[in-house]
């Protein structure tokens, strides 16, 4: 059986952790930060967690990871 190639995207903007869940950046970090107050900055500094549907979804992309 060949393997599955995984989807080139999906290794570049997710990763997985060590208990299974998908980790991603916070959107909307790249352009027009300057209008936005420091504290909502500061947050989007954090990495977010990704739902259970949208788990499946990612999973189903990378297939060898973990």
């Amino acid at each position: 059986m060949p393997k599955i190639k995984s989807h080139s995207g999906a290794k570049k903007r997710f990763r997985i952790t060590a208990n299974g869940h998908i980790m991603h950046q916070t959107q909307g970090r790249r352009h027009l930060l300057i209008g936005m107050s420091s504290n909502r900055r500061r947050r989007f500094r954090k990495d977010n967690m990704l739902n259970a549907e949208q788990t499946k979804t990612i999973k189903a992309l990378i297939p060898y990871a973990r």
